[in-house]
This record gives structure tokens, C-alpha cells and sequence, in this order.
């Protein structure tokens, strides 16, 4: 086999034309633009100039059946990802997909159905945060135990600020035929992906949604919700596109420890020498005086580390593009197999869903339901089919 994987790229806009930057660039050194593929004539313009030598095409299916690529990305609304990936392995064509999977879990599940009955295809999708060592070094702490058993998870991110421009840079940007939704499709499907990955799925939440809260849009622009493990843990995930300050705080509170996350780049990891329940019973009210005054020392209970990764901008979106074609070449495991979209697809509806409801929802919900109030929102709007 080639020793270079040639990556067909669907869709030249902002992350399509990254994409390519970054092969072009030498940070992915075992992939090359096999072709570009763009339904917009300016885009061919745009192609021809930047990357001559690589063949251009204005339907993707043509690109498919043309034998210039080996593998794919799908930088499109989301809507289509989960067809244009069936439609890659249908020709044997590796499939790398961007987040999120899909709108729904109904299509997302025909995609991931489909890729399992190709396993010898490389399917993925674009959790870039994945790669992110912070991330991948905190999964291993909590896999480790070393914070023992989790009790309680919360995540603030509020620091996707998008003004009214932004959402007016396109039809189909904010809408519920055209996006799917608003932060939770848009900016937050990391997180969603993150706060699973680390700390497991819940089994159900409640949510508070706000649509059009504080921009002119009928999507979602603010997001409060609140999961439960089911063993008696919860979680709340906060995120907003209002705040133009913004946070970005993880907290993950174990029986034996606690993780503090700020700003995705450090994190404090505190580890107590006992479960903390063994702690509480040894100690007497002079013992919890004590600590309080600060006559004890506190190293006696626990330890503090501190951990910080420093990363290149681009670093994490081409190390999944590298590991992808490892994939392809040579069996490497996959950072964020495609299976794994449909995780924050289904946490995102379901968030959906219980704000429509105003009930508590589960992770089990009937898809059916979610779509059938999905296209209750597409006909109001009235600018794009229902979806089936």
C-alpha cells in the first residue's frame, strides 16, 4: 500500500480549506488532497488557485466514482454527514466524518449500521479534543481510579461568543432545517463528547433551554442541563453564545479526588490518601477545627498536582487527520472512531427533547418522538424539507 493517504476533501470552507492547509503545510505527512469537491462555482476558483494540481469536482458523488481519493472528509452542514458517509463506504472509500455525526440519532444509527457492515473501512469522525494530551491525560486518571468513584461532574462553557453577524452569514446557519439546532450542533458537540468520553454516559437529563434568548435566531443560544449517572451521581453542563467574557470550567469531583479543569489548558488534580468517606469518619470536630485553622498540615489528606500541556494551534485537527490515515495504512487504533458520534448526538436530543417536554428525559428516548417535534420546528420556519 502507498505510504500517503489521498484524502478527498468535501466542502472547501473554513475547516475544509484548514484541512488542506495542513496537508499542504507538512503536518500531516502520511496524506495528500487526492481532490477537492465544493457545489459553489467560487469555491473552483478558490481551488484552482490555491491547489492547482488537484483535481476539482462540483458533486461529490463524482469525486467518489472518479478513483482521485482514498478517503474522505465531510466539511458540510450536518445534516449530510451521515449520508455522504454512507454513500464513501458504499464505494469502499474510507469516511472520516465532522462533528457532530448527524442531527439525530435515527440517521446517525443508519451510518454507524452501515460502517460496521464494512469493517475493513476506516470510519471516524473529527473529536479533535481527543488528541488533546490534557484530555487524553485526564481520561486516564479517571480509567486509573485514581479519584476513585464519580460523585459529580460539571462543565460551564460559555466562552462561544457569536454576535448576530455571524448568524446572519448564511441561510442555513441557526435554523432548525439548515443546522439542526444551536450550540449544542454548532459549538458544543466537543464538550458534549468530552464530558461523556471522560466520565461515562448518563442515563437521563433535565434540561432548561433558551431559543433565541439573546440573539435573533429560533435555535438555541443558552443551555442549562442536568444528568444522572444513575448510581446516584449527577452532572450539569452550562453552555451559552451570549457571554462575550466567557468560561471554560470542568470540574470532576470523585469519592477519592477531584479534577479542576480551566480553560481546557490546565488541570488541578487533587488525590486523597483515603476514599473520603473513610477520612470523614476518623476525624473528630477538634480534627476538622484543626484543619480549618490551618494547624494541620493537609498534606495528611491529600495531594495536589498540577498539569498543563501547551497546544499548537491546528495540532489537534491534524493529528486526527494523521491518526485516520495510520488508520487506513496500517491498523493503528482509531483516537475517535465514527461509532462513537452518535454518543453526543443523542445526549444533545435528548437535552433537546426534556426542554420541549418539560420532563426529565432518557439517554433511551423514542427517536421517533424527537424527530417528529424536530420537523414540527422545520415546517414553522418553513425554509427547508422535513427530515425522515
Amino acid at each position: 500500500m502507498s505510504k500517503t493517504v489521498r484524502l478527498g476533501i468535501i466542502g472547501l470552507g473554513q475547516q475544509g480549506g484548514a484541512y488542506a492547509k495542513f496537508i499542504t503545510d507538512g503536518m500531516v505527512p502520511n496524506m495528500e488532497i487526492g481532490a477537492i469537491c465544493d457545489t459553489d462555482p467560487a469555491k473552483k476558483d478558490v481551488a484552482s488557485a490555491t491547489y492547482p494540481d488537484v483535481p476539482f469536482y462540483d458533486g461529490y458523488i463524482a469525486m467518489l466514482e472518479s478513483g482521485d481519493v482514498d478517503a474522505v472528509v465531510t466539511c458540510v452542514p450536518h445534516f449530510l454527514h451521515p449520508e455522504m458517509g454512507i454513500e464513501t463506504l458504499k464505494r469502499n472509500i474510507h469516511a472520516l466524518v465532522e462533528k457532530p455525526a448527524g442531527v439525530y440519532t435515527k440517521q446517525v444509527k443508519e451510518l454507524n449500521e452501515f460502517a460496521a457492515s464494512k469493517p475493513e473501512l476506516s470510519f471516524a469522525i473529527m473529536f479533535n479534543q481527543r488528541n488533546n494530551p490534557l484530555y487524553r491525560k485526564l481520561k486516564e486518571i479517571v480509567e486509573n481510579g485514581e479519584i476513585g468513584s464519580i460523585r459529580r461532574t460539571n462543565w460551564i462553557i460559555t466562552n462561544w461568543w457569536r454576535p448576530q453577524g455571524y448568524y446572519n452569514s448564511s441561510e442555513w446557519r441557526a435554523t432548525w432545517g439548515g443546522e439542526g439546532g444551536g450550540v449544542l450542533v454548532n459549538q458544543a458537540p466537543h464538550q458534549l463528547d468530552l464530558w461523556q468520553w471522560i466520565c461515562g454516559v448518563p442515563k437521563s437529563v433535565y434540561s432548561k433551554v433558551a431559543y433565541g434568548f439573546r440573539r435573533d435566531i429560533a435555535v438555541e443560544d443558552e443551555v442549562t442541563a442536568v444528568v444522572d449517572y444513575g448510581n446516584g451521581a449527577t452532572g450539569v453542563f452550562v453552555t451559552a453564545t451570549h457571554d462575550i467574557v466567557g468560561t471554560d470550567r470542568f470540574e470532576i469531583l470523585g469519592d477519592q479526588g477531584k479534577i479542576v479543569v480551566e480553560n481546557s489548558k490546565t488541570a488541578t488534580v487533587t488525590r486523597l490518601v483515603k476514599p473520603e468517606r473513610e477520612l470523614s469518619d476518623a476525624m473528630d470536630m477538634d480534627d476538622v477545627r484543626k484543619l480549618f485553622m490551618g494547624e494541620l498540615n493537609p498534606e495528611q489528606y491529600y495531594s495536589t498536582e498540577v498539569i498543563e500541556f501547551e497546544s499548537v494551534w491546528g495540532g489537534q485537527h491534524a493529528g486526527v487527520l494523521e491518526n485516520f490515515a495510520a488508520n487506513i495504512l496500517d491498523g493503528t487504533p482509531l483516537l475517535a472512531p465514527g461509532s462513537d458520534g452518535i454518543n453526543g448526538v443523542r445526549l444533545a436530543n435528548a437535552i433537546h427533547l426534556s426542554s420541549w417536554t418539560g420532563t426529565e428525559v432518557g439517554l433511551d428516548f423514542d427517536e421517533d418522538e424527537f424527530l417528529a417535534e424536530l420537523n414540527k420546528r422545520i415546517a414553522d420556519e418553513g425554509k427547508f424539507p422535513e427530515r425522515s
